[in-house]
């Protein structure tokens, strides 16, 4: 039993990962390249550190204590050498000004539970539980499982958030999955090569496969200027929805920039580079044709 796994954020009283209030926990690893990424310091299952050098002061703590001489202190200017780095986390326990942060731990499946379970009133009352997302959950797979067979054990609504992308068989984990919140981002397979850096043809068997066995699915599909708000993208999200017969409901889910400037904290590049946030009322006309074509409950996030 896989009781341990890489996670990098822990996040309490969210109430748009799945029905009611939850508690998301954010999981280390992705297959996807997502040209958009909203969360970059997902793609990788290990720690990584986040340097925001606006905030550095150049007081040469970091470089005292880094062993492996990836922070310098020249001209009184603070060099970081990425490449050097071996995620230690020592220079973060002595930067006074917050400029370094580590991003990424290990922790087991009772840490995470003994988190979740904090909230359990919250989740009585609202109809929420425990969410999985990341990255993506099932890169980390066995370690999920077992994350999912304890929240069962407690008794806990259990969802996860997925591309989808795995060879992994996951009839095996919607016995103890309540809700998949499952991402499609294009349709066409070598619009998905482009802009993901996988085929989706894995994606769809697998959501497929998922509503033969009668799982329970909302479609979370990120809408992405100049990529996907096409007349031709909604009519294949209306399509593929009707013949599904386990969709409840469509999540539309608005772009931001916020990938950006973590990107490059983290000295990562992005290939799209849009800054500006997508207004939800842009959406508006689409989700109402979505819903007249499907009838199912549509959200635009």
């Amino acid at each position: 039993m896989y009781n341990k796994g890489n996670i990098f954020n822990i996040q309490r009283f969210s109430t748009s990962d799945g029905p009611g209030i939850r508690t998301v926990v954010f999981m280390k690893g992705c297959p996807l390249n997502c040209a958009w990424c909203h969360n970059p310091e997902s793609k990788s299952t290990a720690a990584e550190l986040f340097y925001k050098g606006e905030l550095c002061i150049a007081c040469g703590s970091c470089s005292n204590v880094c062993d492996a001489n990836g922070h310098t202190l020249t001209d009184d200017m603070h060099l970081f050498d990425r490449q050097k780095c071996v995620g230690c986390g020592k220079c973060v326990e002595v930067c006074y000004s917050n400029a370094l942060e580590i991003c990424g731990e290990e922790k087991n499946t009772e840490e995470i539970i003994d988190i979740v379970l904090r909230d359990r009133p919250f989740y009585e009352q609202s109809g929420g539980g425990l969410t999985l997302s990341g990255g993506e959950p099932l890169i980390q797979y066995d370690f999920t499982l077992s994350l999912l067979k304890l929240a069962k054990q407690h008794g806990l609504h259990t969802a996860v958030e997925t591309s989808g992308f795995s060879v992994r068989d996951l009839t095996v984990l919607n016995d103890f999955v309540d809700l998949w919140l499952y991402d499609i981002k294009v349709f066409p397979e070598e619009e998905h090569i482009k802009y993901t850096g996988v085929s989706n043809k894995v994606i769809f068997d697998n959501l497929y496969q998922l509503d033969r066995i009668g799982a329970r699915i909302f479609l979370r599909c990120p809408i992405i200027p100049d990529v996907n708000i096409t007349p031709q993208h909604f009519t294949a999200i209306t399509d593929l929805t009707n013949t599904l017969d386990n969709i409840t409901a469509i999540h539309l889910e608005t772009y931001h920039p916020l990938g950006l400037s973590k990107a490059e904290q983290l000295g990562k590049g992005q290939l799209y580079q849009n800054n500006k946030f997508l207004e939800p009322s842009v959406l508006e006309p689409f989700a109402d044709i979505l819903r007249e074509k499907t009838n199912k409950e549509v959200v635009i996030l």
